[in-house]
């Protein structure tokens, strides 16, 4: 039995695979293979809500679709009334740095802070009210006042770093709320955000003594996370992509100091160290392997996140941190294919502007172009059918079969730039390796995959 497609979910998705990009909506619409994988990370999910943690490194060739994967697993996530953070990685953001790229990946996270209720980012604000709104009503029913349940309330966090200043902050912000002040309230929000240069800015403007800063981003995000909890949700997770961002650093202090970080991350989540926070890295496996300049690079990185020796041969471990993404077969692509299809139909077959016959016939078509390169980095495939069925539409005269051997597709090169990230005292800048790595750097938005619940 078909589903209908809303005309917004349909233009949503058509545009953005016309892009090479992830839809923002109605990914169940074109969903198809990987349920183990995505049954381990609901899994994960779960532990986080059940006051555990997580850590999950989701491992792919270029074109594999790991960046589809985190964004379902985001959608699962807020479904299960976690509030999610993802971001980027890129010459300008990165884990740990002195120049602000750390600050700079922590602002992109809070920005893109989602929840239910507000998907598309921009939540912190919304979930800063909540818990003031808990607290003065708490503060009417028990007779007391609303800082004294502010600080109760906050109790815990002061066990984290900058606790107390956590304290200080929400404790402005309601009073902003009370006195109708929006410059207090925004300067408690930036605060939070990390936009405060400097430690003078911030005490200034809401009387605390530190910021977030380079130094401080991990930490800073558990406190987050801790706070996120006392606010009601059932927990966070954090997801960072393109790590192999981390990998094309030529300065090997500064991948050493991203992966101490990262080692630390491992450790809090491992040793159930932190409770309700989860953290999902997605990379290619040169980032993961490579003994030079990967993760691996990095002994005690490497014991950790070694991989089950047993597994080999089609056999699969899905319960330690490194979850591998095969390519998609060709049977994958055939099913996604039909969804596509289905979508510019809005899920009525009787609109459908190719028969059953087609599909094959294009990936066939596909095959002798460029390959098998059609179904393990299908982008430009995609693309192309897309294309097709644009014309086909807007042509309803037009024969499907003969238009069929006019359709072009290219071998899709993107993310197969080797560069190196080179670190400068005040900023960063990507130029040309000047010697080839060990293994080549191939990555980039590798979001055309799909996945099926």
């Amino acid at each position: 039995m078909s589903t209908a497609i809303k005309s917004k979910d349909r233009d949503v998705i058509l545009q953005a695979l016309t892009a090479g990009v992830v839809p923002r909506l109605g990914l169940r619409h074109i969903q198809v293979g990987r349920a183990p994988e995505v049954g381990a990370l609901v899994k994960d999910i779960d532990r986080i809500t059940d006051n555990g943690s997580a850590i999950r490194f989701i491992i792919g060739e270029y074109g594999a679709g790991k960046t589809f994967f985190l964004h379902l697993t985001r959608l699962i996530a807020m479904e299960k009334k976690c509030v999610t953070m993802h971001a980027d990685l890129a010459p300008d953001r990165r884990i740990h740095a002195t120049g602000g790229q750390a600050r700079g990946l922590y602002a992109e996270a809070i920005r893109n802070m989602a929840t239910r209720t507000k998907p598309d980012g921009g939540a912190l604000a919304s979930i800063v009210e909540r818990f003031i709104t808990d607290c003065i009503k708490e503060a009417g029913q028990r007779g007391i006042t609303a800082d004294a349940v502010t600080e109760q309330r906050l109790a815990s966090l002061q066990d984290q770093a900058s606790g107390y200043d956590y304290v200080a902050v929400l404790s402005a912000y309601r009073k902003g709320s009370e006195e109708d002040n929006e410059a207090l309230k925004a300067a408690a929000l930036r605060w939070l955000r990390g936009e405060f240069p400097t430690k003078t800015d911030a005490r200034n403007a809401l009387g605390v003594r530190n910021i977030i800063d380079d130094h401080e981003v991990y930490d800073a995000f558990k406190a987050l996370g801790a706070f996120i909890k006392l606010a009601g949700y059932a927990g966070t997770l954090i997801m960072f992509d393109e790590m192999v961002n981390l990998y094309k650093l030529q300065s090997s202090q500064a991948r050493n100091q991203n992966y101490e970080q990262i080692l630390r991350i491992v450790n809090d989540t491992l040793q159930g160290n932190v409770q309700n926070l989860g953290f999902v890295f997605g990379g290619t496996p040169e980032f993961l392997m490579d003994t030079r300049r990967g993760l691996y690079s990095y002994q005690a990185l490497q014991s950790r996140l070694a991989e089950n020796a047993f597994a080999k041969n089609g056999l699969v471990d899905l319960s330690g941190p490194v979850v591998r993404l095969p390519s998609l077969t060709p049977e994958d692509l055939l099913v996604l294919l039909s969804n596509i299809r289905s979508v510019f139909a809005h899920g009525d077959p009787a609109k459908n502007l190719v028969p059953d016959e087609a599909l094959p016939m294009f990936m066939d078509h596909c095959n002798k172009r460029i390959g098998d390169a059609y179904f393990r980095t299908p982008r430009n495939t995609i693309k192309a059918f897309i294309h097709f069925l644009n014309v086909l539409e807007q042509n309803p005269a037009t024969n499907w079969k003969e238009l069929l051997g006019n359709v072009d597709v290219a071998v899709d090169t993107e993310g197969t730039d080797e560069t190196e990230i080179v670190d400068a005292p005040e900023a960063v800048v990507a130029q040309p390796a000047n010697a080839a790595p060990t293994q080549p750097v191939q990555d980039g938005n590798d979001e055309l995959t799909t996945l099926r619940l």
